[in-house]
């Protein structure tokens, strides 16, 4: 073989590489370089969370993972023997409270009005003796029988029996209208703190018992029959179904279209499906470990932001984890 030969050879077997490469650059560029960039995000769902005010030993559950359950329905019972001993000191406190505020308002027992009106008539009598007996005795002295010694006597003990006779009908009438308004004021109002510490340990005893506050399905429950809980601790978590939305983390550059109040399209895989979203929510993340930094190539830091959107129109099926794709 000639030298020209291999030349063309080699010329030609390099030109086939060129043109090799470029038809695979040609064909990666039309095939991919016009792909839509995908977002994807999933379904989240509103949860609250069971717990109770006090400490307890959980005496029943009456739901499982994956129920169903509507407000009031009873979800697990709890054993506080503790707030039991509680409602018994509470309301004998507000017996005693009770019995105290009775007494204050009818007043001193029958037969202690009764001795002080014997006490007040025995006065009145005793001070109409030493008025009659002052009189006599004033006349004797303008007669000139009695000295005035005499007389100032009889006047001082006619003005003690006076004294006697309205101390005997105070005390009579004290009996009679019972206690002071300030002390039947503060009677009541030991009543009402009574009732006031009943009521609380009611409310404690309510807690006792958890129900569901909204309808939602159970997703997570933690403690076993018959284990301790604290006050506070997570009895279960309950998914509110019915509020239901997409999340997104999307690059700034990508943003375009996604404001608020505005509408998208999203592929649902789990059902072949798109949905319509409504976005209610943006926020950028804040965290540098979200941003693409493009000033390698002289241009900017991109940051990354969070998107939320509700379906504008119920789906049926859509379970918070699944998959939402926007193109």
């Amino acid at each position: 073989m000639s030298a020209k030969t291999q030349h063309n050879n080699i010329l030609l077997a390099i030109v086939g590489f060129a043109a090799v490469v470029i038809i695979v650059a040609l064909i990666g560029f039309f095939a991919l370089g016009h792909d839509p960039e995908l977002i994807q995000g999933q379904v989240e769902v509103s949860e609250y969370r069971v717990s109770s005010k006090v400490p307890g030993r959980i005496l029943e559950i009456r739901v499982k993972e994956g129920d169903f359950v509507k407000v009031g329905d009873t979800l697990a019972i709890l054993d506080a023997p503790e707030v039991r001993a509680k409602m018994e000191q509470a309301r004998s406190a507000e017996n005693a409270a009770a019995a105290q505020e009775e007494m204050a308002r009818n007043g001193a027992r029958q037969e202690q009005i009764q001795g002080a009106y014997q006490l007040y008539q025995q006065a009145k009598a005793g001070l109409e003796i030493a008025e009659k007996s002052y009189q006599r005795v004033q006349r004797l002295y303008e007669g000139g029988v009695f000295s005035a010694q005499k007389r100032d006597e009889a006047y001082a003990n006619y003005k003690a029996m006076e004294a006697q006779a309205k101390a005997a009908e105070s005390q009579y009438r004290m009996a009679k209208n019972g206690a002071r308004i300030e002390d039947k004021k503060a009677a009541a109002a030991l009543v009402g703190r009574a009732k006031g510490a009943v009521d609380e340990v009611n409310s404690y005893i309510n807690e006792t018992v958890q129900l569901a506050q909204m309808e939602g399905e159970v997703t997570d429950i933690y403690p076993k029959m018959g284990e301790l809980v604290g006050t506070g601790s997570p009895i279960m978590n309950v998914a509110v179904m019915k509020d239901l939305w997409g999340t997104f983390n999307v690059r700034e550059d990508q943003l375009n279209g996604l404001e608020i109040g505005k509408t998208f399209t999203a592929f649902v895989p789990a059902f072949n499906k798109n949905i319509k979203m409504k976005v209610y929510y943006m926020k950028d993340q804040g965290s540098y470990a979200v941003w693409k930094a493009t000033k390698a190539n002289g241009q900017y830091d991109l940051k990354t932001f969070e998107v939320k959107a509700r379906p504008v129109e119920p789906f049926e099926g859509l379970r918070p984890g699944m998959s939402l794709i926007i193109k």
